[in-house]
């Protein structure tokens, strides 16, 4: 017999299959896992609780008021201009951190 898998088994279902044991027990679970995820109540992944403290550096590193680049954050703060942009672009909808566009070039500034 094959590895019972969600897929299989909704398929199970939807094809008017007789449920098993085996079927109940990975519906049940899978029904937990998804009750689980609506709830909100997971935690923060370990990126996330990383993030949390080079948020703070650079609002530490902003927090003189200068408007800078995501580049000049990132260096200064050792991280990727990717990383540096994400979490800026997070910062600003937190309403935490000011943006500007001036032509094609992006500044941020402390609030």
């Amino acid at each position: 017999m094959t590895k019972m898998t969600y897929v299989s088994v909704i398929n199970d279902v939807m094809n008017g299959v007789a449920l098993t044991d085996e079927h109940i027990e990975k519906l049940t679970s899978l029904k937990a896992s998804l009750e689980k995820r609506a709830s909100g109540k997971r935690g923060m992944t370990a990126t996330q609780k990383e993030n949390v403290g080079v948020k703070a550096q650079i609002a530490d590193f902003l927090a003189d008021g200068t408007i800078r680049s995501a580049t000049e954050v990132g260096t200064a703060v050792g991280i990727t201009n990717q990383k540096a942009s994400a979490l800026l672009k997070q910062m600003v909808e937190a309403g935490s951190v000011e943006k500007f566009t001036e032509k094609r070039k992006t500044f941020f500034r402390g609030l």
